[in-house]
């Protein structure tokens, strides 16, 4: 048994194996016998992503330990003896035609094949919810479309390479379409949310499934901060939900963390309050009652509408804001998030212990447009922080911004000439950005060879380069697994930044060292 060991950033490196099962070999070991200071682990096709804790490096130190935890060659998994889940389906998949066609098998006996297997849970990603089941029917290894479709409907059961899997909620993907069930993947009301987990065993049934009884409406709050405007929608965020990567979540978040905390400080709150993250404006702001606020990261100047009055607010300080007043941030001049905390923070329910609001899995309180209302929390709350630290100055559109990369784990991917490309050229950040990833345009795309990427980890700051040669870069709500390689990942400490380059301004990756696996570090 194999493993080479890839770097990803300071505290992440991406194990690779030979296969599926060594993967999930070394999985169970790891779990069994944990290395110190190891946070998280993702398991993937044939790879691991291990994070570690603050303080601990993802060096050659870590490959080392984990190196001595992995078991003989040889070795087989564990015998699995997890009850079976019975899931019901609808063998009605738009591509359950074609599938018969690559299994030279009728539709029928497709269906029997697929019912008569015991699906095995190996990783979740892409979703939260979505889990990658393996069989070992050799039959079953179906490539993935060849034009994804934009849109599949949540229970969508599917094939795609040797997995099976179900979307857990309204997707774009490629995998092929052979049903449908009604039992949800996916599920705030239980606890866990995610139905599967790795491990877990799966026996497709065709029944008629039982419709789930429609959620009761969430409770719409009608005092506290009103939105009395926005250009675009407004999300609320903490410091996030990391260590959920078994149910597929990513730790979504602020940003930029730097300026939530800073915001919070400012008003006498634990620095992992609940804010208003606002992208860009113009932004018009109500309350009904008296309340002191703070503004951090790209918000550079604000007005307070009162009685008829424009009164400029002072950003260097806290500041009140009256019953029936209006709050009037404008675009800003620099950047492009800004960060409002609210004395005694805001009265939202938290989501699997985070009041964020993760726009890719839909986790969190619902952003918020002109119209909403968020309550307020009246938490208890501290001294403020006197002396805050002067604020970064931000990127504006049309300039350079040098951000600091890892090169790897896949920078072996691309050819010397094209990873000299990647880090000389500028790339322009697109409009077409979110909270999810930052599409870059650069002037000659980035070209590598046709191989494909079994699905695996991915970090927050990764630098995907699809089809096209245009990287994307994540952000906090990224999917948990991708499936383009990644040439190069930002470093942490970078990631503030890079949350504040606006639109039509420039990045060029800087690297420090050359890309190279880590060498686990000999016993002494």
């Amino acid at each position: 048994m194999s493993a080479t060991f890839l770097p990803v950033g300071p505290r992440t490196l991406l194990v690779e194996l030979a296969d599926l099962d060594d993967t999930l070999v070394l999985f169970d070991a790891l779990n069994a016998n944990p290395v110190e200071g190891v946070a998280e682990i993702v398991p993937a096709a044939r790879t691991l992503m291990v994070r570690t804790k603050v303080r601990y490096a993802a060096d050659a130190a870590l490959a080392a330990a984990i190196l001595a935890r992995q078991p003989p060659p040889g070795t087989a998994p564990p015998e699995n003896t997890a009850p079976v889940i019975e899931l019901p389906v609808t063998y009605d998949g738009e591509d359950l035609a074609e599938v018969s066609r690559l299994m030279n098998l009728p539709v029928d006996e497709v269906v029997a094949a697929h019912q008569a297997l015991v699906w095995q849970v190996a990783f979740c990603g892409f979703a939260p919810g979505f889990a990658y089941m393996t069989c070992d029917d050799p039959r079953f290894d179906v490539p993935r479309r060849s034009s994804p479709r934009t849109k599949i409907p949540p229970g969508s059961v599917a094939l795609g390479g040797r997995f099976s899997g179900i979307y857990p909620l309204e997707a774009p993907g490629g995998w092929q379409l052979i049903g449908r069930t009604d039992v949800p993947m996916f599920d705030l009301s239980r606890d866990p949310p995610a139905l599967l987990a790795p491990g877990q065993r799966v026996r497709f049934v065709e029944r008629a499934a039982v419709p789930r009884a429609a959620a009761p409406p969430p409770a719409v709050a009608t005092r506290g901060l009103h939105v009395a405007a926005t250009a675009f929608p407004i999300t609320l965020q903490d410091e996030g939900r990391p260590g959920q990567g078994g149910q597929g979540v990513s730790a979504s978040g602020a940003l930029d963390v730097g300026s939530l905390r800073r915001a919070n400080r400012r008003v006498g709150n634990p620095s992992n309050t609940a804010v208003l993250e606002i992208t860009l404006g113009p932004v018009r702001l109500t309350v009904d009652e008296p309340v002191t606020l703070a503004l951090e990261g790209a918000a550079d100047r604000a007005e307070i509408e009162a009685d008829g009055r424009r009164i400029p607010v002072d950003l260097s300080r806290p500041f009140a804001l009256d019953a029936g007043e209006t709050l009037v941030l404008p675009p800003p001049a620099r950047g492009m998030r800004s960060y409002l905390a609210v004395r005694g923070g805001f009265g939202v329910a938290p989501v699997m212990h985070s009041a964020s609001r993760d726009t890719l899995a839909h986790i969190g309180p619902e952003p918020l447009v002109t119209g909403s209302v968020v309550p307020f929390g009246h938490a208890p709350a501290g001294a403020v922080d006197a002396a805050p630290a002067p604020r970064p100055v931000l990127p504006v559109a049309g300039e350079v911004v040098e951000i600091p990369v890892t090169l790897g784990p896949r920078t072996d991917w691309f050819e010397p000439d094209q990873v000299e490309r990647f880090l000389t050229q500028d790339w322009t950040v697109s409009p077409l950005s979110s909270r999810v990833g930052m599409r870059l345009e650069g002037a000659e795309p980035l070209t590598r060879g046709p191989r494909e990427l079994p699905s695996e980890g991915t970090e927050t700051g990764a630098i995907q380069i699809p089809h096209s040669g245009q990287p994307v870069f994540f952000l906090a709500d990224h999917p948990l697994t991708g499936g383009y390689p990644v040439i190069a990942t930002v470093h942490p400490d970078a990631l503030d930044l890079a949350a504040q380059i606006p639109p039509g301004a420039r990045i060029r990756f800087v690297a420090q060292d050359p890309f190279a696996p880590i060498t686990p570090k000999a016993a002494p």
